[in-house]
């Protein structure tokens, strides 16, 4: 029994791992999309903005990194009330955020 066990447990850490390699190769979410174009608007001077559902797929909670001069400045915690506001609607229907911020270097 406990070769069957131990074999039940590689292949679902197997199963799970090919799982996250297909669904980083896969196209952007609803959620993602409308994360990014949000974003995109409310910083049009952001050189790089990556979004991405850490839910799972369902768009209960996401990670962004945001590069942009518009931080410049400014400490991190105004950084990320600034994303905070930025997507003050979309947050309402989310479960958590993670927000990565940076100031493009020169």
């Amino acid at each position: 029994m406990a070769t069957a066990s131990g074999a039940g447990i590689l292949g679902r850490s197997r199963v799970f791992s090919l799982w996250n390699a297909r669904r980083s190769f896969a196209s952007q979410t609803d959620g993602e999309a409308r994360v990014m174009q949000v974003l995109k608007e409310k910083f049009p001077q952001a050189s790089a903005i990556k979004v991405v559902d850490i839910s799972g797929g369902c768009g209960a909670m996401y990670e962004i990194h945001i590069e942009s001069e518009e931080f410049k400045e400014k400490r991190t915690v105004q950084q990320h009330q600034m994303v905070n506001q930025a997507l003050s609607d979309e947050i309402k229907a989310m479960h958590g955020l993670r927000i990565f911020t940076s100031v493009p270097k020169q």
